[in-house]
Parts: structure tokens; sequence; C-alpha cells
């Protein structure tokens, strides 16, 4: 797929000299460069499994040891 994008000519620049430099083409540093960005922001799911996930039958729910908690601190930031 072809795709035209547009760069200002500072970023270009910086763009052709980062490509000089390490011996790789324009189109290969901007396929790396969106290829992270996209494993960092797409949107991920839990499994069928996990989801489908009903608990043990003989293991008490997490929630039953809430009243055995420390109350919360004091908020170290305020």
């Amino acid at each position: 797929m072809n795709i035209n994008i547009y760069l200002e000519d500072s970023l270009a620049k910086s763009l052709n000299h980062c490509a000089k430099k390490l011996h790789q083409s324009r189109n290969a540093i901007i396929r790396d460069a969106i290829r992270n960005w996209v494993s960092q922001h797409e949107i991920k799911k839990w499994s069928k499994s996990i989801l489908n996930f009903k608990g043990l039958k003989d293991f008490e729910p997490f929630e039953s040891y809430r009243d055995e908690l420390n109350p919360p601190g004091e908020d170290p930031l305020k």
C-alpha cells in the first residue's frame, strides 16, 4: 500500500540525515516508526478463555479478604 505524507522541511532533513547515517531507506525508517507506534497504541483484548473464566469453585472470592486489609494511609502527594 502506498501512502503519501507531508513532512515539514526540518523533519524531512532530519529523516534524510538519519537514513544516510543508518544506511536505511526513508521508507524503512517510517515503516518501523509506524509499526512501533501502532504496537504501543493498539487496543489489547483479553482472550475468550480469560473473559469466560468463572473462577474455581474451591477457591474463596478475592473480595472476601477485603475486610482484612489495612485502611489506606495519608496521601504522600498532598
